[in-house]
């Protein structure tokens, strides 16, 4: 074992062997669960219990006080099952040992990790990208379109675009057709109604939606349309996104071709259409304050799902009281 567990309980010891042994637990997990032996082992020196007559109560002490230093719920939770194993085998080895009218090692009675939980993990907020750094994105996108005037890159200004204006998913934007069909055996999964500034599609559990697409965005889209309607594979698909190949845009091609056109536009973020989404929902909320109208844009279910974007417009307002707020600092130097 690649874990110098010298110092630790001999039943530590001969625990962390046996998962060794039979096990064969890695050298990395091994070196895990002796860390978390070993605070197990200094808690109850400190509070001066035996390491075998450790209860509920102390090992509830303890998981706080792993929390107060700063440790994270996955932290605390591979303390608390690597702690639990360790009791486990104990009452394990009790009672083969009694079986045979050997000593018992410990005589414990239960468990005294059992019924301890470590706190909720956080759930995580979504990326999202500032006002600036969204529009720094969006510009450098039709920029390229402006100075290139090629296929791709008037394609990718348009998705850009329209990805920021609507907040859809890849999925539902890469399947809009340039107009609706009506054919059974081709029923378009979206599509974009060029009149009404308005986009149709398709979103989880088989919902309809239509959101509206602003100016900049349709501006993009008809340069896009414009491209696309004078090439020459256009007849073989309906799909609005297209490859140099004539074939409905990959997932794949989206994200490789949005990563790049951050790094050119010089974000210090990764960027993937998901957070163009997120972004979306975060500006249009800081803006409105409307969460009701988010959640039918973005096509949510649940009001929960949304509620999220508070917490990242509470997190844009407390920036804005930092930077703004003459007293904001005071007491944090």
């Amino acid at each position: 074992m690649t874990f110098q567990a010298a110092d630790l309980h001999p039943l530590v010891q001969e625990y962390l062997h046996e998962l060794h042994v039979l096990r064969q637990l890695s050298p990395h997990t091994l070196k895990a669960y002796g860390m978390d032996l070993s605070d197990l082992q200094n808690f109850a020196l400190e509070d001066s219990i035996e390491l075998l007559k450790v209860s509920n109560g102390h090992v509830r002490r303890w998981a706080g006080r792993l929390h107060s230093k700063g440790k994270s719920s996955r932290s605390i939770a591979r303390a608390l099952s690597a702690w639990r194993g360790w009791y486990n085998w104990l009452t394990e080895k009790d009672a083969r040992r009694d079986a045979h009218a050997g000593k018992v090692a410990s005589n414990l009675v239960a468990n005294p990790v059992d019924d301890v939980k470590a706190p909720k993990r956080l759930k995580s907020l979504p990326k999202a990208l500032s006002v600036e750094q969204a529009l720094a994105l969006v510009n450098q996108a039709v920029r390229e379109a402006q100075e290139k005037k090629d296929l791709e890159s008037t394609r990718d200004a348009a998705i850009i675009d329209l990805l920021y204006s609507s907040g859809l998913r890849l999925s539902e934007l890469l399947g809009i057709d340039v107009m609706q069909s009506k054919d059974r055996q081709h029923e378009s999964a979206g599509w974009l109604d060029w009149d009404a500034a308005e986009v149709t599609v398709l979103g989880k559990g088989g919902k309809r939606r239509s959101v509206p697409v602003g100016g900049p965005a349709m501006h993009s889209l008809n340069a896009w349309r414009q491209i696309r309607n004078v090439s020459s594979f256009t007849e073989q698909s309906n799909a609005l996104f297209l490859s140099a190949t004539g074939k409905r845009l990959s997932p794949r091609t989206v994200q490789a071709r949005l990563r790049n056109l951050a790094m050119r536009a010089g974000l210090p973020t990764h960027v993937h259409p998901h957070m163009m989404r997120h972004t979306f929902a975060s500006h249009v909320l800081q803006s409105s304050q409307d969460l009701r109208a988010v959640q039918e844009m973005l096509g949510h279910a649940s009001i929960a799902s949304t509620q999220i974007y508070t917490s990242l417009d509470f997190q844009h307002l407390a920036q804005a009281y930092d930077k703004a707020h003459p007293r904001a600092k005071a007491g944090k130097d």
